[in-house]
C-alpha cells in the first residue's frame, strides 16, 4: 500500500469517525506571529459532523449545520446568521480537513512511537491564506490531539484537553434569554 493511500485512509478514518461520534473536549488554543510571545485561550468543543458548540473567553457559538449561533456574554447579544464556509472553519478548524483534502497536497510523519499520524495539508492554492494544516491523530481510537494553521506569519495551534467520544448529544442552538439582544442576519 502506498503512503498516500496510508495517509488518505487515517484521514478519511478520521473524517468519519467525526461524522459517525460525538467528541467534546477542552482545548487551548495558541496564537502567535513571527517572533512574537503566544497568546493563549482556553475553551471547550463539541463537535459532531459539521456541528458544534463553542464556549471560549464570554463567546458562545452553536452551529446546527445550516445556522450559526454566536452569543457575547459581554455584551448580552446574540447574533444569527447564515455562515460563510471561512466564518465555520475559524469556528471548527476540523472543517478545514473536510473541505482541503481534494485541493491539498498531503504528507504523514508518523511519531517515533508509532502510536500517532501527523497528517499535513498544504493547499494548491495558497492564495486562500492558509499555508499549512497539521492535524496529530492517535491510531488507537482516531482521537485528535492537537493541530496547527498556519497562514502567513500567523501560527495557531490547538491542544486538546481529555478529547473523548461521547453520547449525549449537546443543542446545537442557543436560546435568547430575557433582555438578550437578537441581532438576526438571516434576511
Amino acid at each position: 500500500m502506498s503512503n498516500l493511500l496510508i495517509i488518505l485512509t487515517v484521514l478519511s478514518s478520521f473524517l468519519a469517525n467525526l461524522a459517525q461520534k460525538t467528541l467534546q473536549t477542552d482545548f487551548v488554543v495558541s496564537v502567535s506571529e513571527d517572533a512574537t510571545q503566544p497568546m493563549n485561550y482556553p475553551g471547550t468543543i463539541t463537535i459532531h459532523a459539521q456541528r458544534f458548540v463553542l464556549t471560549m473567553y464570554g463567546l458562545e457559538a452553536a452551529y446546527d449545520g445550516k445556522t450559526l449561533y454566536m452569543y457575547s456574554a459581554n455584551t448580552d447579544e446574540l447574533t444569527i446568521s447564515n455562515p460563510s464556509e471561512q466564518e465555520l472553519v475559524s469556528a471548527n478548524p476540523f472543517l478545514y480537513a473536510e473541505t482541503a483534502t481534494e485541493n491539498s497536497s498531503i504528507t504523514e510523519h508518523p511519531s517515533d512511537d508509532g502510536l500517532e499520524t501527523i497528517i499535513t495539508l498544504t493547499p494548491n492554492d495558497l492564495s486562500a491564506g492558509i499555508n499549512r494544516f497539521t492535524l496529530r491523530v492517535r491510531n488507537a481510537d482516531l482521537m485528535p490531539l492537537h493541530l496547527e494553521i498556519k497562514e502567513g506569519k500567523k501560527l495557531s495551534s490547538l491542544t486538546l484537553l481529555n478529547p473523548a467520544f461521547i453520547v449525549t448529544e449537546p443543542t446545537y442552538t442557543i436560546e435568547p434569554e430575557g433582555s438578550t439582544f437578537v441581532n438576526d442576519l438571516r434576511f
